[in-house]
């Protein structure tokens, strides 16, 4: 059997490595997508006090500290049973969108973009970011640097540093904005609108104009039939910072809509003893393995996913942008993953508006940003919308506030199970018998994650945390002595 390995996999955040298998005439007969590294957060963050976790957990990850630093300041607020005033909510909302206007453009533009502006067949040296500036053009690459630095400066501005926020605390924030501040904000909120409605349209004069790359789109290669899952207000439109968690079915129909603190009663995770990463899936279907369709409890939680599973966005021009989404590619749900870079811009769009609408709303520099908690801390549920998919933050504490459990179901966690079925779809459909897989469909193959933009470094553990260790000792001549073993 013939062993085809991409290690390290690129453009993407974390390491993780592919293992396709062949058979004895050259057909893929399975793939492994392989998360090699274990960090723990989970199990180091016991003994902490829990108004410590909005600091400590965005560590996690360089890339989206701002995802676990929301999540991690909402579980602590249902820890100590409070509810931030409505100004605190604003800043905190106001502070994520800038930073989804950041993390998005750094996506489209440098990690899945290369793929589509430079093509997927382009040489290598030039398939990254300043390939696309070098075909784009430099007045393109200063605009996604200008859009980069205006998200990260409103960060700093609400959030006390440029990565890491360091403000939201139980009950709200430790500081709120002044008039001046705001002033100082709002035209980079205003920009931020221009630079997302220049890269939807950027995206249809190179991508949809482009035959080859909408036959890509739209093929089967890319194409899976799972559930989809994101966050929506009360009108079942898209929000990232707070609402319900909606779940709906491969043909769009509703499955379920529950609140943070429901989470454990829809979703269940799975473990592999292959990978570091678990598998998480919907309880009441049950885990059927890496399979599409409605009977098997597989879900996807991505841009893509947020826009099935509402019923449209909340601002003006994205919901625009929605609508032409869907009539462009066939009606809801689309199933082509390659159509979540697409999606993605229409989010950048959502954020930006709602980024104007935040900054504008009269209580944005008001002095009530904090209730003071009162109640004795128990146990809390905080869910955001990371850029990569729903967001959980579970936490159980002492009387004190000292944490005795946690459990996170990150973005990229929630998609680890789609994802390994879109390497092993796209391996099995263009590595053929008798034919030396090239470069390029290499990199084919790995445009199958890339539109999920995993981040591997906030998708840190296994369930249980088993360890597996085997070390065979050989003599000088190369013979086995002894296999050691070691399995958790």
């Amino acid at each position: 059997m013939q062993r085809i390995s991409i290690d390290p996999i690129t453009r993407l955040e974390g390491h993780g490595k592919i293992e396709i298998f062949l058979d004895d005439l050259g057909n893929v007969a399975n793939t492994y997508f392989q998360i090699p590294e274990l960090r723990g957060f989970e199990q180091f963050c016991v003994g902490r006090p829990v108004e410590e976790m909005a600091v400590l957990t965005n560590r996690i990850c360089g890339v989206c500290p701002e995802a676990h630093h929301m999540a991690a300041a909402k579980a602590a607020d249902a820890v100590f049973h409070v509810d931030p005033p409505r100004p605190a909510k604003l800043l905190r909302e106001m502070l994520y969108s800038a930073f989804y206007c950041a993390d998005h453009t750094t996506h489209f533009y440098a990690l899945g973009g290369p793929d589509f502006v430079m093509g997927p067949d382009a040489p290598v040296a030039q398939r990254n970011i300043l390939g696309v500036i070098h075909k784009v053009g430099l007045e393109i690459g200063g605009k996604v640097i200008t859009m980069r630095k205006y998200g990260h400066h409103t960060i700093e501005i609400i959030g006390g540093r440029k990565v890491h926020p360091c403000t939201s605390i139980p009950g709200g924030l430790s500081k709120g904005i002044t008039k001046e501040q705001r002033d100082e904000i709002e035209p980079m909120a205003r920009w931020a609108v221009d630079f997302a409605l220049f890269s939807l349209q950027l995206f249809k004069d190179i991508v949809l104009k482009n035959q080859g790359y909408v036959d890509m789109i739209l093929g089967d290669i890319y194409t899976h039939r799972t559930y989809y899952m994101g966050m929506v207000d009360t009108n079942n439109k898209v929000n990232f910072y707070d609402g319900k968690v909606r779940v709906v079915d491969p043909d769009g129909n509703e499955f379920v809509k529950y609140s943070p603190n429901e989470y454990k009663d829809v979703i269940a995770e799975h473990v592999e003893p292959w990978t570091y990463l678990k598998f998480p899936y919907l309880k009441k279907i049950g885990w059927k393995g890496f399979v599409d369709g409605k009977d098997s409890g597989v879900y996807m939680a991505t841009p893509l996913s947020r826009l099935n599973a509402s019923d449209g966005m909340a601002t003006p021009r994205a919901q625009e942008a929605y609508e032409e989404f869907y009539r462009t590619l066939g009606g809801k749900p689309v199933h082509q993953r390659l159509a979540i870079h697409w999606a993605r811009l229409v989010e950048l769009l959502y954020a930006a508006e709602r980024w104007v609408e935040l900054v504008t709303d009269p209580e944005i520099t008001s002095d009530n940003f904090r209730t003071i908690p009162t109640e004795t801390p128990t146990e809390g549920v905080g869910i955001v919308e990371a850029p990569r998919g729903t967001l959980t933050h579970h936490y159980v504490t002492d009387e004190r506030g000292l944490i005795r459990k946690v459990n996170l179901i990150v973005g990229t966690t929630n998609n680890y199970a789609p994802i390994t079925m879109s390497i092993k779809k796209a391996a099995a459909s263009l590595i053929k018998a008798g034919a030396a897989p090239s470069e390029p469909l290499l990199n084919m193959i790995e445009m199958a994650f890339r539109g999920y933009d995993p981040c591997f470094g906030c998708a840190t553990h296994s369930l249980p945390g088993q360890m597996p260790l085997e070390v065979t000792i050989r003599n000088a001549l190369g013979e086995v002595v002894d296999v050691l073993k070691q399995c958790c």
